[in-house]
């Protein structure tokens, strides 16, 4: 097999911080080429750099793209040579339709005038490359997430893809809608479609890929050939950490206490759909010391009912009792459940959980801004070492507190927005996809800190899509459908298989 791509001795460098050092990489005509490595390693940096986020010129080394140099200024140059890339941040306009986005700045026009009929026609033809069975006029905001990639990917074959680079294509879909990607992508491969997928979802990674790159603190450490040698997670996971993970979940000493936590009878309707009941009489404890799982697909009700539970911030119609510490709690606003003792970890960072533009000692004191301010004047110096005290104790890998958030990594975000709530002394953490988008050092970090709160006692809430992650760290499992619980199980009893036929037979 021939190479479509050829990236030597790519060296990129900011104020600073040298992001890339000597990064090579070979990608061969018609494979599916993963790359790996640990938040901050460098992976999106070198796809920018491929596809001419950073021009020519802004980095040292070269590219060969078919059998000839080539520098790259700006996007629309590596697009012109068939190299399309889709960010984890999806690039789609919501209030326009399918058409007009697929088309959105490569027009099917005449004189001017936009071709509608042709539009159509063509949308029509390239929904049915990726399996969507939608109308090419529906409006790409109703559409979910595992829909919106597809459109992506089908805007990618409308400019004639030769290589397709994915960023974390599966962060937040579902395991079904992984999956259907996952099967389009072998698709593509047959076409003559060359892919390059970074993904921190090894198992994904071990079944599509053909080659796999592993990058650490910018620097190349292993190229592994599928063909020549079967891709194990345990040697992945080798060459991004720099070590070996035997236990993939630390060690706990499983210890629960007295209840601490409880909601009964709890019921909450759709906030604009009056009809609709989205959580249907749920009933569940928490112990101090005890890390409770919730399991369900998708579109089950569980954010649903942990924000219905946090101030009441989602939904109409809330009935039912929360009880901390045996005593009823008020939890009807934000700032009521925070007092009773509650703290909820948003399972979208970026948008509900950080204000990006301000930096790590402005984040972490946001929730409890009276804990550093007298006669309601902040006092900066002591924010500064509240600040500093969780960076040092969650391990935030910044120079300073002052960094702006914005310009961490993705597990590093997420230690900070578990400092803001730690600031809050809770008596209960309910973590909603807590390791979402985040690599295996990081989330291995984030497990411990998870067991050292279980340690003082605290009760731990922790919903994640991911089953492994729930078997690896739960005393309990809630499984959840259709915004009931369906079943409950110990660890003991708890497997993958179990926990799939509660939900797929209830």
């Amino acid at each position: 097999m021939t190479a479509l791509l050829e990236m030597r001795s790519i060296t990129k460098t900011f104020p600073g911080v040298k992001a890339l050092d000597q990064v090579n990489l070979i990608v061969r005509q018609g494979e599916i080429h993963a790359i790996c490595g640990e938040n901050g390693a460098g992976k999106s940096t070198l796809m920018k750099v491929l596809s001419g986020v950073y021009p020519a010129g802004s980095y040292e080394g070269e590219i060969h793209y078919d059998g000839a140099l080539a520098q790259f200024r700006s996007i629309r140059d590596s697009e012109e040579r068939g190299i399309i890339i889709i960010h984890q941040e999806l690039a789609l306009v919501p209030l326009l339709s399918i058409a007009e986005n697929l088309f959105l700045g490569n027009e099917r026009a005449a004189s001017g005038v936009i071709d509608w009929p042709e539009t159509f026609r063509q949308t029509e033809s390239l929904l049915k490359k990726v399996g969507l069975r939608e109308p090419p006029g529906v409006q790409v905001g109703k559409l979910g997430v595992g829909k919106q990639q597809l459109v992506e990917i089908a805007k990618a074959l409308s400019k004639d893809v030769r290589l397709l680079i994915l960023d974390e294509p599966t962060a937040a879909l579902s395991e079904a809608d992984s999956q259907a990607l996952l099967d389009l992508l072998l698709e593509l491969k047959a076409q003559g479609v060359t892919s390059i997928i970074i993904s921190h979802k090894l198992n994904e990674v071990k079944r599509v890929a053909d080659s796999v790159t592993v990058i650490r603190d910018g620097t190349t450490v292993s190229t592994l050939d599928a063909h020549k040698e079967p891709i194990t997670e345990d040697r992945i996971v080798r060459d991004m950490v720099g070590r070996d993970m035997a236990h993939r979940y630390p060690e706990r000493d499983r210890r629960a206490g007295e209840v601490l936590f409880e909601v009964r009878n709890w019921n909450v309707w759709h906030p604009e759909q009056a009809e609709r009941q989205m959580i249907r009489d749920i009933s569940f404890t928490a112990r101090a010391g005890e890390v409770v799982g919730i399991a369900g697909l998708m579109g089950a009700g569980r954010t649903e009912l942990a924000m219905s539970i946090f101030g009441r911030s989602y939904g109409r119609n809330i009935s039912g009792e929360v009880t901390v510490k045996g005593r009823k709690a008020d939890t009807s606003t934000v700032p009521r459940a925070i007092a009773a003792g509650l703290a909820y970890v948003t399972e979208d960072r970026k948008s509900l959980g950080l204000i990006l533009e301000e930096t790590i000692q402005k984040n972490t004191s946001l929730a409890n801004l009276e804990g550093v301010a007298a006669h309601g004047v902040i006092n900066e110096a002591q924010e500064t070492d509240v600040a500093e005290k969780y960076r040092q104790a969650l391990r935030i890998r910044t120079p300073s507190v002052f960094q702006r958030v914005m310009n961490l990594s993705g597990g590093n975000q997420q230690k900070v927005v578990l400092s803001k709530w730690l600031f809050t002394g809770p008596e209960v953490l309910i973590l909603d996809e807590p390791t979402r988008g985040i690599d295996v050092g990081a989330k291995y970090e984030i497990y411990g800190i998870i067991n050292d709160l279980s340690a003082q006692g605290k009760a731990v809430v922790m919903i994640s899509s991911e089953l492994p992650e729930l078997l690896g760290m739960c005393d309990r499992i809630y499984v959840m459908n259709e915004g009931a619980f369906v079943g409950e199980l110990t660890a003991a009893e708890a497997t993958q298989e179990r926990i799939m036929s509660l939900i797929v037979t209830e």
